[in-house]
């Protein structure tokens, strides 16, 4: 197969998740793909896509680049992994490497936040009645850092330092979206105030699913107490 052909057969994924913390050491994790959503080019992953390409390469056989330039190498993937939401990332910026330190202050003034896969289509479906394309095996060979990604779930959601708190908005969709809040119960969060619900500290230390099950279950405690007056 001649190299134009290799080229040909690549695709890319873009996806999107707020920035929240980077490590000092430059680790910082996140979503690089999100399984079920439509994306802008009418594609959807479909859970498992990546599950053999991940057994057979592992981490350390998917590189990280920046803005998918293959000259542009920026750190490495610590894990790769599928669960329930889709591909979550955890990675480390090399230290010693220009464009990473740039990375890194970018990533920390919430200026990028965006991840792309760079895959091979194995095997895919046309649902022509919902108008997409279903992904159902993809080869994933690399991941970027990104300015603009195509999936808008799909970002990079924990830069440690460096925190950019979320807009009222981000917060309530977050709620809604995964702490499986209503809106009503969503703006009961925000009217009290998130220092009440959650210790900050903790919050900063746990994972997105986690603190949205405290989340919850602050919700279940108010509603009690509204219950008893």
């Amino acid at each position: 197969m001649r190299h134009e052909t290799i080229l040909a057969a690549r695709e890319r994924k873009f996806a999107d998740a707020a920035i929240s913390h980077v490590d000092g050491d430059g680790t910082f994790s996140g979503y690089a793909s999100v399984f079920g959503r439509t994306d802008l080019a009418r594609d959807v992953v479909e859970a498992g896509a990546f599950a053999r390409s991940l057994a057979r390469r592992g981490a350390g056989g998917v590189r990280m680049l920046y803005q998918h330039d293959p000259n542009q190498p920026i750190g490495t993937w610590l894990d790769l992994r599928e669960d329930a939401r889709g591909l979550f990332v955890r990675g480390r910026l090399t230290r010693g490497v220009g464009r990473a330190a740039e990375v890194l202050e970018l990533m920390r003034s919430g200026a990028l936040d965006g991840l792309s896969i760079g895959f091979r289509t194995v095997k895919a479906k046309r649902d022509a009645k919902a108008g997409v394309r279903r992904i159902v095996e993809a080869d994933l060979w690399e991941i970027s850092v990104v300015t603009f990604p195509m999936l808008p779930e799909a970002r990079i959601d924990s830069v440690k330092a460096g925190r950019r708190l979320p807009s009222v908005r981000e917060f309530e969709r977050w709620l809604t979206r995964d702490a499986k809040l209503t809106r009503g119960e969503a703006r009961t969060v925000i009217a009290r105030g998130f220092s009440s619900l959650v210790d900050g500290r903790d919050a900063a230390r746990g994972s997105a699913q986690g603190l949205a099950e405290r989340i919850r279950r602050a919700m279940d405690t108010i509603k009690q107490e509204e219950d008893r007056t």
